[in-house]
């Protein structure tokens, strides 16, 4: 009987331990892998550190050297030697360390085993990165950090740089319109393309940058944002009025850079420009980012009329893409649905669209138009999204990289707040002031009648 009293007083701690430790992991495996994980990850690698990496084939022969060293101090084995390990640093979301290569191996022989590391040292994903010839990092990834995204805190970024959404290996998806001028966003309904744009927009609204939206559903996706924005256009009629005027915004920044080109002899080289950024600061001009949201609807046409007006605005688009870049004229274009049947210049469009992020759509050949001159894995990642897991992306550019996203969540009102403290921000672009959308006035809450104490009587 006492043994059983025994048994029951520890059982208990210890089955509330477990308890505790398994709603950790379900509800907040942030807390679970720093408490837990960490350390049963950290000694899983350090004391099979040797075994494992032989077993993935990542050793190779021991030098000469070390053969003699070895016969003559001890009679062991001469064992193959693994990978230089660098120092273990843990992290809110995994570990990463540093392995210097030996002669002969290359990032792609470690890459190729990143599934084997993963079930043998009991973490979520192993990512492989390459630091510089000779020396790649592991990031190991306890969980799945794209269950419930949370960014990090400390990020940099700069003048038109966004952090919107969060890699698979736990570091930030970075929008940088300097590096990737122009982008294609497809999305289903319910996809997450509305937020990511939101995060986008949300994030561009503090710094020095013209904002422009064409939206085709009546502006029911940009219009929130209005107060920052310099000009939007709700329906095609008046996207083909405000696409002209940004094309000669364009031409005349163009104009701009080559009176700079065409400065007196002794200019010294440095001070000659092909972009709106070689620029002085008090001559260049603002960045514009043009927000096209719903494309589909530049392209569906009824009548000749509208074909002819179709046809001029694409031409108009692609002129944008094509030469918007340097003259600080940058593109993010979205959409349910692309492909090479909207009509004519739809794959040329697509051509100079560097960046592309996909979210869940419903049908493969629109995986295919965002990630098919990717990788072929990239498309089928993407039409892998499930509906449960709004905000999920493939992102990638036209090198060949690509990864899964997944965008925090955003309300409507928080942007469109954003947006309305910044409303001072909006610069001073006189060709698009006939663009610029109505804010309405927010009324001021005044104070009601004071209430007066009524006698007390019988």
């Amino acid at each position: 009987m006492t043994d059983l009293t025994t048994l029951l007083e520890v059982g208990g701690p210890v089955a509330a331990l477990g308890g505790g430790a398994a709603y950790a992991r379900a509800e907040h495996p942030g807390v679970y892998w720093s408490t837990v994980g960490l350390p049963i990850s950290a000694a899983r690698l350090l004391s099979s550190y040797s075994s494992v990496m032989e077993a993935c084939g990542l050793t190779v022969a021991p030098s000469r050297l070390r053969m003699l060293a070895v016969k003559a101090t001890t009679r062991r084995e001469v064992r193959p030697v693994p990978p230089r390990r660098g120092i273990i640093r843990p992290t809110s979301t995994g570990l990463r360390l540093r392995l210097r290569l030996a002669p002969g191996q290359e990032p792609a022989d470690v890459a190729a085993s990143a599934e084997r590391l993963r079930h043998a040292w009991g973490v979520h994903a192993v990512y492989v990165s390459t630091v510089k010839p000779g020396v790649v990092e592991l990031r190991l990834v306890g969980f799945d950090v794209l269950h419930r995204v949370r960014m990090p805190r400390k990020i940099d970024s700069g003048l038109l740089s966004v952090p919107v959404a969060l890699r698979e290996d736990a570091t930030p998806f970075v929008r940088d319109y300097r590096t990737v001028p122009h982008q294609l966003t497809l999305g289903a309904t319910l996809s997450g393309k509305s937020m990511y744009l939101r995060h986008l927009i949300a994030g561009l609204t503090s710094q020095p940058v013209a904002l422009v939206g064409i939206d085709c559903k009546r502006g029911v996706e940009l219009a929130p944002f209005a107060p920052r924005l310099s000009a939007l256009a709700t329906d095609p009629e008046q996207a083909a009025e405000l696409l002209p005027v940004l094309v000669k915004e364009m031409e005349d920044r163009y104009d701009l850079i080559k009176a700079r080109q065409g400065v007196a002899p002794d200019t010294p080289a440095e001070e000659i420009t092909s972009d709106v950024w070689g620029l002085p600061d008090s001559e260049r001009p603002v960045p514009l980012v043009l927000f096209v949201d719903e494309v589909a609807e530049l392209f569906l046409v009824a009548t000749r009329k509208d074909e002819e007006r179709r046809d001029e605005m694409v031409t108009q688009l692609i002129r944008l893409a094509q030469l918007g870049r340097a003259a600080g004229i940058y593109l993010e274009v979205c959409g349910q649905r692309f492909g090479a049947e909207l009509g004519k210049g739809a794959t040329m469009l697509r051509a100079h669209l560097t960046g592309r992020v996909c979210h869940r759509v419903n049908d493969e050949a629109s995986a295919k138009m965002a990630l098919g001159d990717i990788a072929s894995e990239a498309v089928t990642a993407a039409c892998a999204i499930a509906p449960e897991r709004p905000g999920l992306a493939v992102a990638g550019d036209t090198s060949g990289g690509w990864s899964r996203i997944r965008t925090p969540y955003l309300s409507l009102g928080e942007a469109a707040e954003t947006c309305r403290e910044s409303a001072h921000l909006v610069p001073d672009l006189p060709a698009l002031k006939p663009f610029r959308p109505n804010v309405p006035v927010r009324p001021v809450e005044t104070p009601g009648p004071a209430v007066r104490p009524r006698p007390v009587t019988d």
